[in-house]
């Protein structure tokens, strides 16, 4: 018998794509981002958003860094397309939706998924039974992690063209790696065509995150370590950026909540805003 953790998506990616879905049920327009397709492949039973992790009050902060970084990158893709850019990669894609929900654009690119087996089949699965599909454009690319399986040769492998530029993006991975895995995919990345783009996420150390949020970082961070999956590794934003250009990008950038509280959250009525130093972005280029 198949366990069921090893189909469905793990904790984190559904509690994600169930807080972007929060973001359009409980906080007032205009929302940062639209995202209700996690909602309906997960179908949780009714009176899911009185879930202690669904709270309105405590996931607030953590909704609005989820919707921000996200609008952020799918705002990235958006402008790197209409400069003529054809491939999109996204690294532990979880429960992504911006094939379903923005076709217009991703309909123009090869968007590639990649995550482990089990949760890449269920989401297809899902995808079929409502309908959403599987257009030759979106190539899903299953890597079994655990069994040692490179997934920069089964993206290849998949049809994705080293020779191309490409936007790659992974977020909610780093703090699950060591700095010397994190380095490996970053000197991989800066080896991608000229002209490309890779956005990752990373934690800062979490004694320097906003009061608001700090209890809720320390409580997820005990439930990875309970769950063998511990947060390894935080850096500062000067950190990353060290990092990134050690392995050889030219360009790097840090994102920070400040400046997606400007372009996303600027004169709403609610205050509703993502937390600094909890969970960042660097943009690097080739």
């Amino acid at each position: 018998m198949v366990d069921e953790q090893d189909v469905a998506p793990d904790s984190t990616a559904a509690r994600v794509a169930l807080w972007r879905a929060l973001h359009v049920e409980v906080d007032a327009p205009p929302h940062v981002l639209e995202d209700e397709i996690g909602l309906r492949l997960l179908a949780p039973e009714p009176g899911w958003q009185r879930r202690g992790d669904m709270d309105q009050g405590f996931t607030r902060p953590f909704r609005a860094s989820i919707v921000g970084r996200a609008r952020f990158i799918e705002d990235l893709v958006v402008e790197q397309a209409g400069r003529g850019l054809e491939q999109y990669v996204i690294l532990g894609a979880g429960l992504d939706s911006f094939a379903q929900r923005r076709p217009d654009v991703a309909s123009r690119l090869r968007v590639f998924e990649i995550d482990r087996p089990g949760p890449q089949e269920w989401k297809r699965r899902r995808l079929l039974e409502l309908g959403l599909g599987m257009p030759d454009w979106l190539r899903f690319v299953p890597v079994d992690f655990e069994a040692g399986e490179s997934w920069w040769d089964r993206l290849l492998a998949a049809g994705f063209d080293g020779r191309k530029p490409a936007v790659v993006v992974s977020t909610g991975v780093s703090m699950y790696l060591t700095k010397e895995a994190n380095a490996a995919t970053l000197r991989q990345m800066a080896t991608l065509a000229p002209g490309s783009t890779f956005a990752m996420s990373f934690l800062l150390p979490l004694e320097m995150a906003d009061p608001e949020v700090r209890p809720g970082m320390e409580m997820a961070e005990k439930g990875a370590r309970a769950s063998g999956t511990p947060f390894v590794s935080f850096f500062l934003p000067s950190q990353i950026l060290q990092l990134a250009r050690e392995q050889g990008f030219k360009q790097a950038r840090h994102v920070s909540a400040d400046e997606l509280a400007r372009r996303y959250f600027a004169d709403r009525a609610d205050g509703l805003r993502p937390p600094a130093n909890a969970e960042e972005l660097l943009v690097a280029a080739t």
